[in-house]
């Protein structure tokens, strides 16, 4: 089935699943005039039976908590957002892969009625392949570009009202760098600090391998999301007894490094083999355990 064929499930707090095409925002909504909001995405799995499940459902629900708490809008206890979910799976059965929207506004401006709350599931496709259970599948690969950010690795140490960590509904820059990608011929792009090292990418994490030590970029003062998968990889590493550590990696250490992933829930960590036109090491093996790692 091609993928624009699949209609989205669209569920609003209140509403309950609502016909996709039924407007659910008012012109004065502050997520949409202002960008006054958060969301959180998670990986929706279904069967060809069409049981569909969410993966790590609990933890994308405390990282949309802490957003909301960060920005002080008024978000649905745990259990509402849970109920919202499963009235949308229930009206969702397309076999394959899927992107759970988690999406939180301050509401509306001119009459103010308390925060808007909505769940979409939205189609990516087939499932993806799998190295559960020792099978080998070729990996997934992309190429990128490094794009600066325009700020050094601590711009946020001092500054927390610049919202470093939290995932807004303010994405305009990140479209923007992936535009840049793709003007330059590269699908994604490493964001770089002023200071030389790189931190993420636009919808994604990043794990770098090196001597045998998967590294990813710390939250905190470089202002970064922390990533449910990326932590997932580096939990599961260090249990299959290979080191794994949050650390700034130098920008030319990318070059160099053993394999380089960009690591999101939706799609899992996809290696970059080709970075700033310049070509990457792509060890097979090791992205088949980081591919396993993250649950794909």
């Amino acid at each position: 089935m091609v993928v624009s064929e699949v209609v989205p499930v669209v569920a609003v707090l209140g509403r309950g699943v609502v016909d996709a095409a039924d407007p659910v925002l008012t012109a004065d909504d502050l997520g949409l005039t202002r960008g006054d909001g958060c969301f959180d995405s998670a990986r929706v799995v279904t069967a060809p039976s069409g049981a569909a499940r969410v993966v790590d459902l609990d933890e994308h629900l405390a990282r949309l908590a802490a957003s909301a708490a960060a920005m002080a809008i008024d978000p649905p206890t745990h259990e509402q957002w849970r109920h919202l979910v499963t009235q949308a799976l229930a009206a969702w059965s397309t076999p394959g892969e899927a992107v759970l929207k988690l999406l939180l506004t301050r509401g509306r401006e001119w009459r103010p009625s308390g925060s808007t709350a909505i769940v979409t599931i939205t189609h990516r496709g087939p499932a993806l392949p799998t190295t559960r259970g020792g099978a080998h599948t070729p990996p997934r690969s992309i190429t990128a570009v490094t794009l600066s950010r325009g700020h050094p690795s601590d711009a946020f140490t001092d500054a927390p009202w610049l919202l470093g960590g939290i995932k807004t509904l303010s994405y305009a820059v990140n479209a923007a760098a992936t535009r840049e990608a793709r003007r330059r011929g590269a699908d994604d792009v490493i964001f770089t600090t002023t200071d030389g090292f790189a931190l993420d990418g636009p919808t994604s994490g990043l794990v770098v391998a090196r001597d045998g030590v998967l590294t990813s970029t710390p939250t905190g003062a470089t202002g970064i999301l922390e990533s449910v998968t990326v932590a997932a990889i580096l939990e599961a590493a260090r249990g299959d007894g290979l080191g794994a550590a949050y650390d700034l990696v130098p920008v030319p250490d990318l070059y160099t490094a053993d394999a380089v992933w960009l690591v999101s829930s939706g799609r899992g960590p996809v290696l970059v083999t080709v970075l700033d036109g310049r070509a990457l090491r792509v060890d097979d093996d090791l992205a088949a355990k980081v591919s396993r790692y993250a649950g794909f």
